[in-house]
């Protein structure tokens, strides 16, 4: 029964090994314009390759960087702990994300995506042609002081505009910059909150009420200072228009 048994995992393994020496081969050929062109599977395997970097494009090459940080420097600022949840936090910079980047992320679809799908175009130039607006977006809000300081950095001499520079140059200067941005916004965040910590911190004092924490009193006004200026929409507005 054991002999049976082999023989027919033998079996069973000739026909797989032929199986898979039937899949076509990843190539790609060259054409006669001179352009590159990739087989599905090739193709598909890239798709694949871009959709395991999508949580690193979305985190390094639009607004989400300086929205998350800016939201989280509120809350630290409120002194309100884990509320709003980590997980409410994310859900609104990435939907904000989503609302500042929709000019771009059009623009990527209507000259490079679509024009792709519809075989207009071959990939290599879809490529090229979906980074123009990206580096477009990053370039407007990137410093030129961190720009010049990546591009000394590379050494690289075909960078001769902003244009050309390359993504693994121009992403390090526009991460510097929405860092630089963020903290800049979150430090102007403390500043009314600071003042109602010491004014309550005074008063308590003041009182012989030193074993009473400040941050127990002034937690209350900082939610209703917070509320009757409408801090939310303020916080959106100016996040938004940061980018236009």
């Amino acid at each position: 029964m054991l002999r049976y048994l082999v023989l027919a995992l033998m079996l069973i393994a000739a026909k797989d090994a032929s199986a898979q020496a039937a899949i076509p081969i990843l190539s790609a050929i060259q054409g006669q314009s001179g352009e590159t062109e990739y087989s599905v599977t090739l193709q598909l395997l890239g798709l694949m390759t871009v959709l395991t970097l999508l949580p690193s494009i979305l985190l390094m090459m639009t607004s989400f960087t300086r929205v998350i940080i800016v939201l989280s420097l509120l809350r630290q600022a409120m002194g309100t702990a884990q509320t709003p949840p980590n997980q409410i936090l994310l859900g609104i910079a990435l939907f904000l994300t989503i609302f500042i980047m929709a000019p771009v992320f059009t623009q990527v679809y209507d000259d490079a995506i679509a024009p792709y799908s519809n075989d207009e175009i071959a990939l290599e130039a879809a490529i090229e042609a979906a980074q123009i607006p990206m580096k477009d977006f990053m370039l407007r809000q990137t410093r030129e002081k961190d720009l010049q300081t990546f591009v000394s950095i590379s050494d690289n001499p075909d960078i001769a505009a902003p244009m050309d520079t390359p993504l693994t140059v121009l992403v390090p200067a526009f991460i510097t910059s929405e860092l630089k941005s963020a903290f800049t916004i979150g430090f102007m965040l403390y500043i009314p909150f600071i003042i109602i910590d010491m004014v309550v911190a005074s008063v308590l004092m003041s009182m012989g009420m030193m074993m009473l924490s400040p941050m127990i009193i002034s937690l209350p006004f900082k939610l209703l200072l917070f509320v009757m200026v409408d801090g939310w929409m303020l916080l959106m507005t100016s996040l938004t228009g940061s980018y236009v």
